[in-house]
């Protein structure tokens, strides 16, 4: 039997590293931005006075990354076409104590983020990463990609219900992690990261440090036509929208202001000041309009021409609950992106957005899918209608399809991630 057609896997074996090298919101920033950085773009200082050149652009703000393309001649009521995702992945998160343990055990005190599955991170090699912020305000970021934590699962012979009753986990008692034999030593874990870094002892004030699964990206299956992976959720749509930008600051004039805006906490309700529900955009995007000399006005008949994409991973079409999902809505790995649709505003697309995105996967030559919540099941939402709302922007719910959402490792198809670059290209080109 022949194998089937593929698509270039270039672009996912690129995903693949990128996901590997980013285990944190600040480390996928960090990432982004060297890529746009090798494409020509230069980084702004938001307490910076902004200029009307043109050409690629950059601000960071911790686990977020707002990046631009400004064509020549580009006029200050020009609108944008603006690519949204978030950094952010649903995981475990040290606490302001870290220290603890029990029984004679060393533990990591950790809290869950966001709406994890927790049993994935159970009998996992864990490693550690994220932000150290110094006593002189600097930050530095931290991986430790080895097996440093274990969350150990109880045996079965001492839970003989575990496969008839299920598995129940308390968030406090069950999910602090294991690192090691003796007595807790208040400040060990610091200590430990600033001997890892080379820093000066007692040089940290403060940490933003997660847990991650340090098996890395691989290819699945026997025709290797799906891809297992950490942190899909939302890495794959961050990656495929720098890899747009990037192509699409070589294309000469465009009709509009490309614009990949990445933003952190999503998976807790997108409340801060690097989340989507905080200034940042619209702070960018008007700096923008009157650096190239713009009013008021201008500002607002480029918000009135403006369309967002929000990409966010949505569900396939699971084969062991089928009837969890919608009927008649189906989609599959490898079937092309997904246009998300809820009328109750979880999501933002309407009729005119999805004309949009058709014809920029029609102009791509890819195939989408359209993805609808069974009726009886709560839906899931983004940062689309959160951005709709307070910009006042068009805004269009997309994503690819996978399964295993929320765990620490997640599924999808190696054809897919291709096929959503291509098709937030051809949008960003409009």
């Amino acid at each position: 039997m022949s194998s089937p057609a593929r698509f270039d896997r270039g672009h996912t074996d690129d995903l693949m590293t990128f996901l590997a090298a980013s285990p944190s919101p600040y480390h996928a920033v960090a990432n982004s931005a060297e890529r746009l950085e090798k494409a020509g773009f230069r980084q702004l200082s938001e307490t910076d006075a902004w200029d009307s050149s043109a050409g690629g652009k950059f601000v960071l703000r911790g686990g977020a990354i707002i990046a631009w393309y400004v064509p020549e001649g580009a006029a200050a009521h020009t609108p944008f076409r603006i690519i949204g995702a978030h950094t952010d992945s649903p995981n475990l998160r040290v606490k302001p104590l870290p220290d603890t343990g029990s029984q004679g055990w060393r533990q990591i005190a950790v809290e869950i983020y966001g709406g994890t599955l927790l049993n994935t991170w159970l009998d996992r090699d864990l490693g550690l990463a994220g932000r150290l912020t110094l006593r002189d305000g600097s930050e530095r970021l931290v991986n430790v990609d080895r097996a440093l934590l274990r969350v150990p699962q109880l045996a079965v012979h001492l839970d003989r219900s575990v496969n008839s009753d299920g598995l129940k986990l308390d968030k406090q008692r069950h999910m602090q992690p294991i690192w090691g034999l003796g007595e807790v030593q208040e400040g060990d874990l610091i200590a430990f990261l600033e001997e890892e870094e080379g820093l000066p002892q007692g040089s940290v004030a403060g940490w933003d440090l997660m847990v991650h699964s340090i098996e890395p990206p691989a290819y699945l299956g026997r025709d290797r036509e799906l891809v297992a992976g950490p942190r899909m959720d939302n890495l794959l749509s961050v990656h495929a929208g720098v890899a747009a930008l990037a192509a699409v600051s070589t294309a000469g004039r465009l009709p509009y202001i490309p614009v990949l805006a990445a933003f952190d906490h999503e998976e807790n309700g997108s409340q801060s000041d690097t989340g989507a529900d905080g200034p940042l955009l619209g702070n960018v995007l008007e700096r923008s309009v009157f650096a190239r000399g713009g009013t008021y006005e201008d500002r607002a008949r480029a918000f009135a021409g403006t369309v967002c994409l929000s990409s966010d991973t949505g569900h396939a079409v699971h084969p062991n609950y089928g009837e969890r999902h919608d009927p008649t809505h189906h989609p599959r790995a490898n079937g092309g992106p997904i246009l998300k649709v809820n009328v109750n505003q979880r999501y933002a697309t309407d009729g005119s957005g999805r004309a949009v995105f058709a014809a920029a996967c029609e102009r791509a030559g890819v195939p989408w899918q359209s993805f609808v919540s069974n009726n009886s099941m709560p839906c899931g939402t983004t940062i689309g209608p959160i951005t709709a709302a307070r910009h006042g922007i068009q805004t269009v719910d997309i994503g690819v399809a996978i399964l295993s959402m929320h765990s620490a490792r997640e599924l999808c198809g190696a054809d897919d991630p291709y096929m959503l670059a291509n098709a937030l290209v051809s949008f960003l080109e409009g």
